[in-house]
């Protein structure tokens, strides 16, 4: 059963008159403040978005215990969080897609728009996008942010504004999908169910996929991904994976495989458990940067290995099929904070992984 909870402490009112707002400032690794800085004032082409809610995404705890992933690295007090979705309150003199009084989904990353990646359509990789949350640029845990407005998606009636932000995991999860080119034909594998895996579940849905299976040796993760839809799960620590998986599939074998954990162990499975002429997605960063594979078997079984970067074009079609099925994104929901208490959120995060999955934060509630 999901636990929710929700703090109890009150929060005063926005001070509107007075030009502030509370946020959740790392200072530096392990110490959060709630503080009180500007409002911020949109430019031209900006809306200002008041936060519904936010979710804790695994790069913001990384950042919260180490200060630093990969090259980027927390030098100053720092502003975390980017799966959002709030209410647009204020536009720029140059914004007509959006109004004031809409509900948005907020796509976190604002790419130039004029690069040979932007005009390609794989803005994803844009050299110069400016991606929340990510050192030096601050996220959204705060009550009020400013976003280019051509990266707000208008949510329909029928989606949630928690639906809103957890657009933004699931589309890593659709990336993926589009990037393996999944059919409804294929049988799926994936490696992992923290929020990412859980949600790839859910976008293979999205794309008519009925076969699918996953592994992870947390039974609380387990349980949830079964209710979520998934044909069966593997607990590789007790199962052989690839053994496993031909006695599900009938000896078929898996067509595709997205592995979220970024376990070195995982990585090096996919190749030996992935069907002939199969395809692979890698999703979650393991702890090294070189891990040993068997390079003779993907040349030998022409296994394609993609790697995956965020996402690109996702958030209109997640939109719609969202308004249009059945698929529940929501029950990766497990715990809910305001915004005062976005320390003991993130601790959670970090100390609690085999009781929760997502955990989302309210800054104006």
């Amino acid at each position: 059963m999901r636990t929710l909870i929700i703090s109890s402490i009150p929060k005063g009112e926005l001070m509107m008159s007075k030009n502030v707002m509370e946020a959740a400032v790392m200072n530096k690794p392990l110490d959060i403040e709630i503080q009180q800085i500007p409002v911020p004032t949109p430019k031209d082409d900006e809306a200002l978005v008041k936060v519904y809610c936010i979710g804790v995404c695994g790069s913001d705890v990384h950042y919260y215990e180490h200060g630093r992933i990969g090259r980027y690295v927390v030098e100053k007090p720092i502003i975390l969080g980017h799966e959002l979705a709030g209410e647009v309150v204020a536009v720029g003199a140059g914004v007509s897609n959006v109004s004031i009084g809409d509900r948005v989904a907020v796509e976190p990353g604002v790419a130039c728009g004029r690069c040979e990646y932007c005009k390609s359509g794989r803005y994803n990789l844009c050299p110069d996008v400016v991606f929340m949350a990510t050192p030096p640029v601050d996220g959204a845990w705060a009550e009020y942010v400013t976003v280019r407005s051509d990266f707000l998606f208008k949510l329909p009636d029928e989606i949630s504004f928690e639906q809103g932000a957890l657009l933004e995991p699931l589309s890593v999860g659709l990336h993926a999908m589009n990037r393996a080119k999944v059919t409804p034909a294929d049988r799926l594998l994936v490696t992992g169910l923290g929020p990412i895996g859980l949600l790839a579940i859910q976008a293979a849905k999205v794309f008519g996929v009925s076969e699918i299976y996953a592994t992870d040796v947390v039974p609380f993760r387990q349980e949830l991904a079964k209710e979520m839809g998934v044909t069966a799960i593997i607990d590789p620590m007790k199962e052989d994976v690839q053994a496993r998986i031909a006695e599900l599939t009938g000896g078929k074998g898996v067509t595709v495989i997205v592995e979220t954990s970024g376990n070195g162990r995982a990585i090096a499975d996919a190749v030996r458990t992935v069907k002939r002429g199969g395809r692979i997605v890698l999703v979650g960063m393991p702890a090294a940067s070189e891990i040993p594979v068997d390079v003779n078997a993907i040349i030998d079984a022409e296994v394609d290995v993609l790697g995956l970067f965020r996402y690109a074009n996702t958030y209109p079609g997640a939109i719609q099929a969202l308004s249009q099925s059945s698929v529940d994104i929501e029950k990766v929901i497990t715990h809910k904070y305001a915004l005062r208490d976005t320390k003991e959120a993130v601790e959670m995060a970090r100390t609690q992984k085999d009781t929760s999955i997502k955990i989302m934060i309210y800054p104006n509630q």
